[in-house]
C-alpha cells in the first residue's frame, strides 16, 4: 500500500484502528494510575498532594524517583530511553518502529512518577504509548514504512487528543512537533485517529473542560503590547528552561541512572515540603490560578519552585512528560505578567486571562510549536477573543526563544545532547513519504554467473531490464544491463564453433553496477542512505517477510529516486 490518493480510503480505516487502540491504551494508562494512587495514598495524588503531610511529601518523592531508578539500572541501556525524544528518534533513524520493551518500561516507569508526585505530566507517555500502537498495528499488517509513519502520527495525535481533550491540537501536534510536515494524505488518518480517541475519552472520563477557564475579554486592544512583552518574557522563560534542563543532564550523564533518579526525587521533595503544589501534573494549582485564588507573592514562589524542579527531573533522567509543567510554568508566569499589567493601566484585563496565555506561550516557545499552542488554547477556551491576543503572545514568545536565544524544540536539544542530529531536509521529507515499491523497476531477473549461449537468448525473451548476479568469491551482488548481454550475443560469431562454450557474465564486455540489497517496506529515504552508506547507486529490493525475504521483485537506482524527488 502507497501513500498516495488510491490508498487513502485504506490509510483513513487504518487511522480509525489506530485511534481506537491508542485511545485506550492512553486510558488504560490513566485509569492504572488514578487506581494505584487511591490504593496506595487513598487519594488521587496526581492532583491532591496538599493534603499529604510534609515529611510524607519528601519520603513519597525520594522513594518513588529512587525505585525508578533502580528499574531502569536492571534494564539495558538501549531498553531504558523512553518519551517523545524515543519517539523522534525511532522516526528518524529506524522508520517509526518502536520497540514493545520500551513502551511497557514508559507505562511503569511514568506510572511510578506520576503516583510518586515528580514534577513531570502524562503528556510525553501517552505520546510514546499512543506512537507504539501506531507502530504495533503497522508491524501487524506489514505495511511498509511511509505507512508506518503515518500511523505514528496517528498514534501520536490520537495521545495528545486523549490527553488534553482536544482533537485538532493534537493532530497539529503530531504533524507539527513530531513529524514536522504537513501532507493532505496524512491529514485524514490522523484527524479519525484523533476523533476516535478522544471519543473514546469522553465515554470513559467525561466531556468536562480540563481547566476553568475565565471570560478570555483584553480591556481594549491597547493591552496588545503588553501581551507582547509577556510573550517576550516568556521567550526567555523558555529559553532558560531548555539551557538549564539541558545543563544538569550535561553535568550528571556520567552519573548512574539510579542516582540521577534518586537526586531528582530529593530534590522535587525538598521543594514540595514547602510548595506542594509543585507535585505532579498540577493542574488542579493551574485551574487556581485560573479562578484567581492565588497571591501574587504564593504565584511567584510557586513559579520559581516548579522550575527547579522540572528541570532537575528532565535534566536527570526521569521518564515522564514536560509538557503538563510547561503549562503550569506558562500559566504562573502570564498571571505574574497580568498582575504588572494592571499597574501599568488600571483597567487592564484580569490576571487569569494572561495566565491562559502565558499556558499558550510558553507551550509554543518550549516545543517550538506555535500553531498546536494556539489550537490548543482555542480548544479548551472554547472563546474566540482569545485567538487574537493568543497569536501575539504565541509568536513573540516563539521568536524570542528562537531567535533571540537560538532554541529550538528542547526534543531536539535533547537528541542533539544523545548525540543524534535530527535529519529534516526538503530532500529527506519528500523521499520518506515513498515507498520504494511504488517507483521500482521490476523487470529484473536473478540469474547465475555462467550460463551457456541458448540459456542467454531464452533470459532475452522474455525482456528483462536488469539481470541481478552474485559474485561469491567476493560476496557482493552486481546489476548488469540486459542491453548489454544482448549486445555480446549478437557480436558472438556461431560459426566459431562455441554454441556451448559457458558465458561468463562476470567477465563479457559489460557495464556493471554495484548493488545491495534493501526491502520492500523501505522507504526512498531509506534507499538513499544505504546507497549512500554502501557506495553504490542501485539496489536490489527483497521481501520483509518469511520467505519473502529471498525473492527479488525489483531494483530501484539513484535515477529513480532523482525522479521521484523531481517530481
Amino acid at each position: 500500500m502507497s501513500s498516495n490518493v488510491e490508498g487513502l480510503p485504506l490509510l483513513a480505516v487504518l487511522g480509525c484502528l489506530c485511534g481506537a487502540l491508542a485511545g485506550g491504551v492512553i486510558i488504560a494508562f490513566r485509569l492504572f494510575v488514578d487506581f494505584s494512587s487511591t490504593i496506595l495514598l487513598g487519594q488521587e495524588t496526581t492532583q491532591g498532594f496538599e493534603s499529604l503531610s510534609p515529611k510524607l511529601r519528601i519520603l513519597l518523592c525520594v522513594f518513588g524517583a529512587m525505585l525508578v531508578g533502580i528499574i531502569l539500572h536492571l534494564l539495558k541501556p538501549k531498553s531504558r530511553i523512553v518519551g517523545i525524544v524515543h519517539v523522534l528518534e525511532r522516526l528518524d533513524y529506524h522508520q517509526g518502529h518502536m520497540p514493545i520493551k520500551n513502551a511497557v518500561v514508559q507505562f511503569l516507569t511514568a506510572s511510578i512518577c506520576l503516583i510518586s508526585g515528580q514534577s513531570l505530566g502524562r503528556e510525553g507517555p501517552s505520546v510514546h504509548l499512543g506512537a507504539t500502537s501506531g507502530s504495533m498495528l503497522a508491524r501487524l499488517l506489514r505495511l511498509p514504512n511511509n505507512n508506518t509513519r503515518v500511523l505514528v502520527a496517528c498514534g501520536v495525535a490520537a495521545a495528545i487528543a486523549a490527553a488534553f481533550n482536544t482533537p485538532l491540537a493534537g493532530v497539529i501536534f503530531a504533524m507539527e512537533v513530531v513529524l514536522m510536515e504537513y501532507t493532505v494524505i496524512g491529514f485524514a488518518p490522523v484527524i479519525l485517529s484523533a476523533v476516535i480517541a478522544t471519543t473514546l475519552t469522553r465515554l470513559t472520563f467525561g466531556g468536562a473542560a480540563l481547566f476553568h477557564f475565565p471570560v478570555a475579554q483584553l480591556s481594549s486592544v491597547s493591552e496588545l503590547p503588553l501581551v507582547a512583552v509577556m510573550g517576550a518574557a516568556i521567550g526567555v522563560l523558555a529559553a532558560l528552561f531548555i539551557r538549564s534542563t539541558l545543563l544538569i543532564s550535561t553535568l550528571s550523564n556520567q552519573q548512574s541512572i539510579w542516582a540521577r533518579c534518586t537526586l531528582a526525587g530529593l530534590i522535587t521533595g525538598l521543594l514540595a515540603y514547602q510548595f506542594p503544589q509543585i507535585m505532579g501534573i498540577g493542574y488542579n494549582t493551574v485551574d487556581q490560578l485560573l479562578l484567581g485564588q492565588l497571591s501574587l507573592g504564593v504565584i511567584a514562589l510557586v513559579l520559581l519552585a516548579k522550575f527547579l524542579a522540572t528541570t532537575s527531573s528532565v535534566g536527570l533522567g526521569l521518564p515522564a512528560g514536560l509538557i503538563g509543567p510547561t503549562l503550569f510554568l506558562g500559566a504562573t508566569a502570564g498571571s505574574i505578567a497580568g498582575n504588572l499589567s494592571g499597574v501599568v493601566i488600571g483597567d487592564a484585563a484580569n490576571p487569569e486571562v494572561y495566565a491562559m496565555l502565558g499556558m499558550a506561550a510558553m507551550m509554543a516557545a518550549t516545543l517550538q510549536a506555535p500553531l498546536a499552542a494556539l489550537v490548543y488554547l482555542l480548544e479548551l477556551s472554547t472563546d474566540h477573543a482569545i485567538v487574537l491576543p493568543g497569536m501575539i503572545a504565541v509568536i513573540s514568545a516563539s521568536m524570542v526563544s528562537r531567535i533571540g536565544f537560538g532554541k529550538s524544540s528542547i526534543y531536539r536539544h535533547l537528541m542533539l545532547g544523545r548525540g543524534l542530529d535530527y535529519r529534516n531536509t526538503t530532500l529527506s521529507i519528500a523521499l520518506r513519504r515513498i515507498g520504494v515499491a511504488s517507483v521500482m523497476d521490476r523487470e529484473i531477473k536473478q540469474q547465475t554467473r555462467f550460463i551457456d549461449r541458448d540459456t542467454a537468448h531464452q533470459i532475452l525473451k522474455t525482456e528483462p531490464r536488469w539481470l541481478l548476479l552474485n559474485d561469491e568469491e567476493r560476496s557482493k551482488n552486481y546489476l548488469l544491463p540486459a542491453t548489454d548481454l544482448a549486445r555480446y550475443l549478437n557480436e558472438l560469431d556461431d560459426s566459431d564453433g562455441a554454441g556451448d562454450e559457458k558465458i561468463d557474465l562476470l567477465a563479457i564486455p559489460a557495464k556493471r553496477i554495484d548493488t545491495a540489497r534493501t526491502t520492500m517496506v523501505a522507504t526512498l529515504q531509506e534507499a538513499y542512505e544505504r546507497m549512500q552508506a554502501e557506495q553504490c547507486n542501485a539496489l536490489f529490493i527483497c521481501g520483509a517477510h518469511g520467505d519473502t525475504k529471498t525473492r527479488v521483485y525489483g531494483v530501484v537506482t539513484r535515477e529513480h529516486i532523482e525522479r521521484s524527488y523531481q517530481t
